[in-house]
């Protein structure tokens, strides 16, 4: 087919992402056809009505426009390997993290990147280091792996006791996350260096900056295989260059999160200083009931995480839906366990 034989360098695929260029010619039969405008029921529905969502750290405002309009453009080269297309995002990654290309690996997600990295550096010689309470999903992956998963409690201010996660023996891997999840907390910078100096050739450090944006402390410092598809690419690509979205986003986080941070001051509530987009808040009693009682009044917040049993976390939302959230949490307050 006419289709099949033609090519788009990766130039092209810039001007693509740039000016937003229609590609009509390089869409499938498939596509240009009837089966195109055939309505059909959608496959995804859309969250229960009433239902504030602040459970997951999910960015409330959504991606970049600009994201958006990429990943629409691209539809018309969604079937093709990204192969081509994959350096161009490497490149500007290694640019405005001045490293060499070479030491950027791309992922679908960072949930990829972390089994990854379990897979390569743990198994059943190699131990996992993680904090106690951090992000789960990577210790999972290690166990699966054969690994034995070392947890280290989070010191008394919630940073990582960096000393205590170095002491363990036959370490092939320690994950760092910072800042944190669940507690938002950050371990500083010089902390993290002085870590990094002692650490053993033959153990690999993995630092998780999944919420570097939102960090405003001066004491933290920034730093697969065809498994990424095309629409996605562009995607990040439109994302990186969209700087003002996440100036933006980061400015309303912080509003939003200082109202709350009022409205529980006010209440008498105490929380764990958070540099990221969600709280760790202390309700002094066990949380488990309390988030079922908050989901009854349509409010989703964060599970229970049993290090901290009696901290209830909660995402950083619009201003209106944590207005919804801080309503229901007076309203179960007075909630005592059975």
């Amino acid at each position: 087919m006419a289709q099949e034989a033609q090519t788009i360098s990766r130039r092209g695929f810039a001007r693509l992402l740039g000016a937003g260029a229609a590609l009509t010619a390089l869409r499938p039969a498939s596509v240009l056809g009837t089966r195109a405008s055939t309505s059909a029921a959608p496959i995804f529905k859309p969250a229960a009505a009433g239902v504030v969502r602040l459970s997951s750290n999910e960015n409330p405002y959504g991606p970049s426009p600009d994201a958006l309009r990429a990943m629409t453009d691209a539809f018309s080269l969604a079937w093709r390997y990204p192969d081509e297309h994959e350096g161009m995002l490497a490149d500007e990654l290694a640019k405005l993290n001045n490293v060499p290309e070479e030491q950027i690996l791309l992922g679908n997600g960072s949930g990829e990147i972390l089994k990854v990295a379990a897979a390569a550096f743990t198994d059943a010689r190699r131990k996992m280091v993680v904090a106690d309470p951090t992000f789960e999903a990577i210790g999972r992956h290690a166990q699966a792996n054969g690994a034995e998963v070392i947890s280290v409690p989070l010191a008394s201010d919630f940073r990582h006791d960096l000393p205590k996660m170095l002491a363990v023996s036959s370490a092939g891997l320690i994950y760092v996350c910072n800042p944190n999840n669940p507690t938002a907390s950050v371990t500083p910078k010089a902390d993290v260096r002085s870590f990094l100096a002692k650490v053993p050739r033959e153990t690999v450090v993995l630092v998780d900056e999944a919420y570097h944006h939102y960090s405003e402390t001066p004491d933290y410092e920034r730093q697969t295989w065809d498994s990424v598809n095309i629409m996605a690419l562009a995607a990040a690509l439109a994302s990186l260059r969209d700087t003002a979205q996440v100036s933006e986003g980061r400015r309303k986080n912080s509003e939003v999160k200082s109202y709350v941070c009022s409205q529980l001051d006010a209440m008498g509530l105490k929380y764990i200083p958070s540099a990221a987009n969600f709280l760790m808040i202390d309700l002094r009693r066990n949380v488990k009931p309390l988030i079922a009682a908050m989901r009854e009044r349509g409010v989703e917040v964060g599970r229970l995480f049993p290090a901290l049993p009696t901290h209830m976390r909660v995402t950083v939302g619009t201003r209106p839906q944590m207005e919804a959230f801080l309503s229901a949490l007076r309203e179960v307050l007075p909630y005592r366990d059975a």
